[in-house]
């Protein structure tokens, strides 16, 4: 392809964003070794000091008053792109990126973040940005965040995604369907025999992988284990706890008659994830597409109403997961699945039929095509010129 330059905002406001950012500079890299890749937290980028604050306000509201959050995502989920709030929205940062995009001169802005996709559209309608746009959504589901009419190209996750774009007016020529871009190591099939050994884990009980979340967001995690650690039912329990410390240690206080594994912040989930049964988690959009790409049958523990709760819905609606409202409902769900294995070799099916794998391999496909197509649109304008 020649030189590349390559710009990409993520956002570490959760996880999500970053690791779709991520699994698509792999991928570049490993197609285009020489390209120049920039990477930026779009938050970091405008204020380290507000970026904290709103991550920090941002982790304890969904721990603390989920539903308030979940009333601010809806209340907002239909706001226009061209509406006094979202016109106002897009002037954060405005000269500061147009400043910093012109003199780094990339060939594609790539954004796995709604609100820096909306804004670079914006510059593209305005015609300030000459490199094309790219917009990743990182759920099941679109919010009004992520739609400006000015991204070139759309990366999205299910056919909703498609369905929810093209109903407020994007093209449907501009959104491509691959799924949310994971790692490509989840798409490797591993040998479930020799991680179990090497994790030094059980080989004869169901495992269940609990996982809270990079910040361990997951409201009555304790309360699952204490009851699956007594349970008459044999088995093993693997618990992440993402950053969260103190998560951490009190769950390594926890004894019972069934072994439990803990883990802080991890970089091998998709080993866990290979000697899993089930796994109990949060529905954010990467760690549910990680499981669907491992074919992993999902319970989603309290999912929050917003994005999470959107991405729980679509998921148990193709029989890949099943929801669970309280701790009652969990045990019952874990109790039913773990005594009728048809019915997780159901669920399997579901995941494996969702997703039409190596989403970010194929995603990157895509974007190196709208690079290529406008090369050559450049080459075709400029010999009409020398024509002329």
């Amino acid at each position: 392809m020649g030189e590349l330059r390559v710009l990409v905002f993520s956002a570490t406001i959760g996880d999500g964003h970053l690791r779709a950012a991520e699994a698509i500079i792999k991928v570049i890299k490993e197609k285009a070794p020489q390209a120049e890749i920039t990477h930026l937290d779009f938050g970091e980028y405008i204020s380290k000091t507000l970026n904290k604050v709103v991550k920090k306000s941002y982790i304890e509201l969904i721990k603390h008053t989920p539903k308030l959050y979940g009333t601010f995502y809806y209340r907002t989920y239909k706001i226009r792109p061209d509406s006094p709030i979202q016109r106002f929205i897009n002037l954060i940062g405005r000269k500061e990126f147009l400043d910093y995009i012109n003199d780094l001169n990339p060939d594609v802005i790539i954004s796995t973040f709604h609100m820096a996709g909306s804004i670079f559209g914006e510059l593209r309608t305005r015609g300030l940005l000459k490199a094309p746009v790219i917009s990743v959504v990182t759920d099941f589901d679109v919010h009004t965040q992520y739609i400006n009419t000015g991204v070139d190209l759309y990366i999205g996750g299910c056919q909703g995604i498609h369905d929810g774009l093209c109903a407020r007016g994007i093209e449907p020529n501009k959104i491509k369907i691959t799924g949310i871009p994971v790692d490509p190591k989840f798409e490797v099939e591993l040998d479930r025999k020799k991680v179990i050994e090497k994790l030094n884990l059980k080989s004869i009980r169901p495992t269940i992988l609990l996982m809270a979340g990079a910040y361990g967001v997951s409201g009555g995690l304790k309360n699952i284990c204490k009851v699956l650690l007594n349970w008459d039912i044999p088995v093993q329990i693997l618990v992440v706890c993402g950053r969260d410390e103190k998560l951490y240690r009190t769950m390594k206080e926890l004894k019972g008659k069934n072994p439990i594994t803990c883990y802080g912040f991890v970089r091998n989930v998709e080993e866990l994830m290979s000697v899993a049964d089930l796994i109990v988690t949060k529905a954010g959009g990467l760690t549910v597409s990680e499981s669907l790409t491992k074919k992993l049958p999902m319970i989603i523990y309290k999912p929050i109403p917003g994005q999470e709760g959107e991405n729980a819905k679509f998921l148990a609606k193709i029989g890949a997961a099943k929801i669970a409202r309280n701790d009652e409902e969990l045990e019952n769900i874990i109790a039913d699945l773990l005594t009728n294995p048809e019915k997780v070799s159901q669920m399997k099916w579901a995941a494996a039929q969702a997703l039409p794998g190596h989403a970010a391999e194929r995603a990157v496909e895509h974007i190196f095509s709208l690079i290529n197509r406008g090369k050559d649109e450049l080459k075709e304008a400029s010999r009409g010129i020398k024509m002329k």
